[in-house]
């Protein structure tokens, strides 16, 4: 049956392509030509085309409010770089199936492209009971005997669960609430369901946007996003990728049951091959498009030339960068298996907090302050610039804050003085600078690194990867290594010299191949060579958003002890006359105004008993409220949680 282009990509379930086309009619008669983006084709009648994928081209936005003193704009476009950030409003309508998630949401090898729904009644599969509600993650899809299955995972006690739904797996499936802020970029490429418009805010805008601001001044509000698709596919005999709008007046008939699709030369992009199962590897290919400026020796990876690709897996690497003061700073990821050593370098840590995240069981951290500190309390320690400290475990102990014995986490050190120690208690909130002193001279691997020390850590190579022609690391002052991290990669290698093989990151090498054969024979062990790769400023914040958000430390203490501070309402001139406040209220210490209440009620009793007929139920020096409305603690109030005290005179 015939159908428009636009009904085509509107049906178009992804995960059945490639699908071959036969164009049946439309504006273009035989033997017209079309241009699209410098390449032509024929789009004559009885002509086929196959369909490769369907991208979006570009976004309408459509603002959702009216905004008082504009004229509501007409939908406009955005343009796929606009430097924009957005958070995503769940869309509340249901999904009945698991397949028809898969069929909307695109699902990908990162974090960023695993998207989290909810169920409206609880599923049992196996020996787990997902309850109604709880966030589920989508982390894959896979033929699992004969059945195509739905990989997902909830997370329960910071414990992950994964299990497997078919696709036929009924109900009504929500979209999660997403606290993560977007580019537009990447709501584009992961996060609008396929047919379906997306709600977002825009939290934030940049200034160095050349063009002309499309929103009206000081906007921070709604927009609905529209994509506008681009189907790519190629012509019988070509290599070259045409990019076709679905508003084409043509139509198109689906054959590919009934067509050899080896008329069509088999082209693959990145994202292609991560798609592939890994039973489909090893696979002979041509390169096709190269990526640019790829750190491979022998140029492996240019136009014409053949390569294997064995498989793709994920592997770990450590994210590092440089230490300097000022920017822009480099940023690398360093294979596990990197032979070059290092030599640890001082650290520095703004709060005793840090100190406490960064002390290890090892050794004592030996830090010297180059930031004074006056104490408030008498039980806790002042600094000095110059003193020198061993930090040994945090604790807590009481302090007398205002009258009121507090309790405060506080790190217990050693002051080190010239022939002897001295303990030393550093409130955990001290705002102080430290510097770490290193003993320590030994050369350490990056994997000894690792296993021994706590991450984040600061190093220097001293001894350059002899392996490597040029280590981009060696010539870096000092390097932080932050954190490790897994990533998608590519084992390729030259198609003459198979058994040297090359990692290659598959997230962010775009890369077209033609597949030529996927009937290669593996020739038994080869070498597997990997690269420090630099990464841009962009790559490196997306993986600190999104690879290992888990791995961030808790958020630091409040700067002073906690002392609940509280707004108290206008109190009546006989009040301030009994507690000796000002007239104009203002945020007060509540301990300290209830200590001076009380005094002061105990010391006027005798006066003021025939005049109060109400007091705090909680409170053994004040008579029971009458009418427990005047009270507002009455629900349980202690000095933490209580906001304000009334008192009726």
């Amino acid at each position: 049956m015939a159908l428009s282009l636009e009904e085509f990509v509107h049906s178009l379930d992804l995960r059945t392509l490639p699908r071959v086309l036969e164009i049946q009619s439309g504006i273009y008669s035989e033997g017209s030509v079309y241009e699209m983006f410098g390449n032509e084709c024929c789009l004559s009648t009885g002509e086929v085309i196959k369909i490769t994928g369907l991208k979006i081209k570009k976004i309408i936005a459509e603002i959702c409010e009216h905004i008082e003193g504009h004229e509501s704009p007409q939908p406009f476009e955005l343009p796929l770089n606009f430097p924009g950030l957005f958070k995503i409003v769940a869309d509340k309508t249901p999904y009945l199936t698991t397949g028809e998630i898969i069929r909307t949401i695109h699902i990908g090898p990162s974090r960023l492209g695993h998207p989290c729904f909810y169920h409206q009644k609880d599923i049992k599969t196996g020996n787990l009971i997902i309850k109604q509600g709880e966030k589920i993650m989508l982390n894959s899809v896979e033929e699992i005997n004969g059945e195509m299955m739905v990989n997902c995972g909830v997370v329960r006690h910071h414990q992950n669960h994964s299990f497997t739904l078919p696709l036929s797996q009924e109900g009504e499936f929500y979209e999660c609430e997403d606290e993560h802020i977007y580019t537009l970029k990447e709501i584009v490429e992961w996060k609008i369901p396929k047919n379906r418009t997306r709600t977002v805010k825009l939290t934030d805008f940049s200034d160095k946007w050349d063009a002309t601001n499309p929103f009206p001044k000081d906007f921070y509000g709604s927009l609905i996003l529209k994509p506008v698709y681009e189907i790519q596919g190629v012509m019988k005999f070509q290599k070259d990728i045409v990019r076709i709008l679905p508003n084409l007046d043509v139509e198109v008939k689906d054959i590919t049951d009934s067509y050899d699709a080896n008329w069509f030369l088999q082209l693959l992009s990145t994202e292609d091959l991560l798609e592939m199962t890994s039973k489909e590897f090893p696979i002979v290919a041509e390169v096709i498009e190269g990526p640019l400026g790829n750190q491979l020796p022998r140029s492996i990876l240019q136009p014409g030339k053949t390569i294997v690709i064995h498989k793709k897996y994920q592997a770990s690497r450590i994210l590092a960068s440089e230490i300097r003061s000022n920017f822009p700073k480099r940023h690398f990821l360093i294979p596990t298996n990197y032979k070059g050593k290092f030599k640890r370098r001082p650290r520095e840590f703004p709060t005793a907090y840090d100190l406490e995240i960064a002390k290890s069981e090892k050794e004592p951290l030996h830090v010297v302050a180059t930031k004074a500190f006056h104490s408030p309390h008498d039980e806790l320690s002042s600094v000095s610039v110059g003193d020198q400290f061993l930090v040994h475990h945090s604790q807590t102990t009481e302090i007398l804050c205002e009258g009121i014995k507090t309790v405060v986490d506080i790190l217990a050190c050693e002051k080190i003085l010239k022939k002897s120690y001295e303990a030393a208690l550093l409130p955990l909130y001290m705002e102080g600078n430290f510097v770490e002193v290193i003993h320590d001279k030994k050369r350490y691997q990056i994997s000894e690194l690792c296993t021994q020390f706590r991450l984040p850590f600061n190093v220097k190579v001293s001894v350059r990867d002899l392996s490597i022609q040029e280590d981009i690391l060696a010539a870096t002052p000092g390097l932080q290594l932050e954190e490790e991290i897994t990533d998608s990669y590519l084992l390729i290698s030259d198609f003459v010299n198979p058994r040297e093989c090359w990692e290659i990151p598959a997230g962010r090498l775009n890369m077209t191949v033609q597949l030529v054969s996927n009937l290669f024979r593996e020739t038994g062990l080869f070498t597997v060579k990997t690269l420090v790769e630099e990464i841009t400023e962009e790559q490196y914040y997306m993986m600190r958003r999104y690879e290992s958000s888990f791995l961030h430390p808790p958020p630091r203490p409040p700067k002073h002890p906690t002392v609940v501070e509280t707004k108290l309402t206008p109190l009546t001139s006989v009040e301030e006359e009994i507690v000796g406040l000002p007239k104009s209220p203002k945020l007060v210490s509540f301990q300290s105004l209830h200590v001076n209440i009380s005094k002061k009620l105990h010391s006027n009793r005798a006066g003021l008993d025939s005049k109060v007929p109400v007091g705090c139920q909680n409170d053994p020096e004040r008579e029971r409220s009458k009418s427990e409305a005047n009270c507002s603690c009455r629900h349980q109030c202690d000095y933490r949680s209580v906001k304000t005290h009334d008192i009726a005179i």
